[in-house]
């Protein structure tokens, strides 16, 4: 059994470990803005090619209204990204100040999004190859 850790005094915090922490954060940030953005996209192009079916009705086309649904699905991961990331940064500060140097966890949410977008990358390829 491990002694508690002392709470870290001034002079043991390090600025370099908040630097990377925020660093790591606003990386997150960027990746859920990502998704948010890509789902965007996807959604609009589904809303974008039943305009042109509209305008254009001898167009040979079939229904895209799944780009929709996969749209606001990477939407959502984004909005819970950030929320993850937000969560995560907190926590982290409050153990870097506490003067906890132990993280030997893996990111359980890096896990969790990349498996997320292996499943969304195959659906979209089973979408595409179906349609």
């Amino acid at each position: 059994m491990t002694a508690p850790v002392p709470p870290a005094t001034p002079k043991d915090r390090n600025p370099a470990d908040y630097l990377a922490a925020e660093r790591t954060f606003l990386a997150w940030i960027r990746t859920g803005l990502a998704l948010m953005g890509f789902g965007f996209v996807v959604a609009r192009f589904g809303l974008f090619l039943q305009q042109v079916r509209i305008v254009e009705p001898t167009l040979q086309s079939r229904s895209y209204g799944l780009s929709i649904w996969f749209g606001t699905a990477l939407i959502a991961a984004g909005v819970l990204v950030d929320i993850f990331a937000t969560w995560n940064h907190l926590r982290l500060v409050r153990q870097l100040n506490r003067g906890e140097t132990e993280f030997t966890r893996p990111s359980t949410g890096a896990i969790a999004l990349a498996l997320f977008l292996a499943l969304v990358g195959v659906g979209m390829a089973i979408y595409l190859i179906s349609v």
